[in-house]
């Protein structure tokens, strides 16, 4: 049974963060002075750090409990301390933990949420601040004090942890960083940002630090030759699809500069890759599709994608595969590329076939049974179709020596693992509304992606 905070089961629980009355409120003070114990991180070890993070856990479960029952007592009666207090010092822990061996990456994600998450929210309530059109929630002031002072806080603390980092590559990891940050804080989405904040925006700062122009000085004297073809196959791949009418117009741009990154990562070769995805997602999408309408859970606009689909799906992809041609982790960065794009199509093939053949689904958290196309749920029919496209697209990747050896199977279980976190996470929190499905298919793809790239840089 679903409870709110309260512990009332009339309601999901809401992992959201409340509204606030005024811009500096509890919440808000005591998550930027959180970022004090951060500049611990230059002295003390990983395990140190660990410690740290479950001591300030443990304070803050007091905190929001004392405060609560303050604020329960006031007139107002809002709970503005909240769990999210607690999913910061949760968060801070799961990145120590993955990045370990380097806790300038964690400094920086630590601050990217108490600097520029607390100070993007009391400018973002100023009176007469202006919407941002795709969360009327956000504003545009917000946005910007999130990227200003995020990147400002990021690059203090990356650089006091790690004095061997070069400061002007720290200043624009971290600028890059903060964007992405305050683009993952901006989503209209319900899921605490106290979550999706640090764990999104540090392993960008993560993946971003390994860029070289060493390396990128490399692959300068055939990149140019590769981008013409980039641009025109792509150019060409996007106007025929949408002639089609398999993708929406916003679809074509964003399918065309998301393609243009793809091809750049290993030439005709990834484009292949992308393209395996794409025709396999539009063949499942068309198949039974007048009994999936009959049902009433076929896809919109006959199934034709927007750029909401192309960007959940391939924007994982896409940065995978940029980084393949700009770090010295080729190897590891084409894994992850495959891995995101063999998740996307066995996500799309699993729900298109299961919808088709299956009147009915299971929820994967407790195999309660489900009208078929339901988020969270999973059939037979659609569980093996969807791992059929995955092995297709691995073997395809095999096939044109983008994988050898043991990081074919590697790869291939990290994409089945990212579907298997795209079911969970459409069970424990798209089916209460927190997230889009966009959304979880992008974590799903980028799931699976950073599982193979764990394993090909040995973390």
């Amino acid at each position: 049974m679903s409870q709110t905070l309260s512990g009332s089961p009339s309601q999901p629980l809401n992992l959201s963060a409340t509204k606030t009355a005024h811009p500096w409120a509890p919440r808000r003070v005591l998550q930027a002075w959180l970022i004090l114990p951060a500049f611990l991180l230059f002295s003390i070890t990983w395990y140190e750090a660990a410690g740290l993070a479950i001591l300030i856990l443990l304070f803050a479960l007091f905190v929001v409990r004392r405060g609560r029952m303050v604020l329960e007592e006031s007139s107002t009666g809002s709970d503005e301390l909240g769990l999210g207090v607690a999913f910061f010092p949760v968060s801070i822990l799961a990145l120590t933990l993955i990045f370990r061996h380097n806790l300038a990456v964690v400094a920086a994600a630590w601050a990217l949420l108490a600097v520029g998450d607390s100070v993007a929210g009391a400018i973002g309530e100023v009176r007469g601040a202006s919407p941002l059109p795709f969360n009327p929630q956000k504003t545009w002031q917000g946005f910007g004090a999130f990227v200003i002072f995020g990147w400002a806080g990021a690059s203090l603390l990356m650089l006091w942890v790690s004095s061997t980092q070069p400061n002007r590559k720290t200043f624009l990891v971290c600028l890059f960083g903060a964007l992405v940050g305050a683009i993952v804080e901006s989503l209209p989405i319900r899921l605490d940002d106290n979550i999706t904040v640090p764990l999104i925006g540090g392993s960008f700062i993560f993946c971003a630090q390994l860029m070289s122009r060493i390396f990128l000085g490399y692959n300068l004297p055939y990149l140019g030759a590769r981008l013409g073809w980039a641009l025109t196959l792509n150019f060409i791949f996007a106007v025929a699809v949408f002639g089609l009418r398999q993708i929406t117009v916003s679809g074509a741009i964003a399918g065309f500069l998301l393609g243009v990154a793809v091809y750049m990562g290993y030439g005709y070769k990834s484009f292949l890759i992308l393209f395996s995805f794409f025709a396999l997602g539009v063949v499942a999408t068309r198949l039974g599709y007048a009994r999936k309408l009959e049902r009433g859970i076929a896809e919109r606009r006959k199934g034709a994608r927007s750029w909401q689909e192309a960007v959940a799906n391939i924007s994982p992809a896409a940065f995978f595969s940029i980084l393949v041609i700009t770090t010295p982790y080729q190897k590891a960065f084409l894994m992850a590329l495959v891995a995101a794009l063999a998740e996307a199509a066995g996500d799309t093939v699993a729900s298109e076939i299961g919808k088709w053949l299956s009147a009915r689904a299971f929820l994967i958290t407790n195999l309660k049974p489900v009208r078929a196309g339901e988020d969270g749920g999973v059939s037979l029919a659609g569980t093996a179709a969807g791992f059929g496209a995955s092995v297709l697209v691995v073997i395809l990747s095999w096939k044109l020596g983008m994988l050898q050896g043991w990081s074919t199977l590697v790869t291939l279980g990290a994409a089945w693992a990212g579907n298997v976190a795209d079911s969970l996470l459409g069970a424990a929190l798209e089916r209460r509304r927190l997230v889009t499905n966009g959304f979880v298919n992008f974590l799903g793809s980028g799931f699976a992606g950073a599982l193979a790239l764990a394993w090909g840089l040995h973390l």
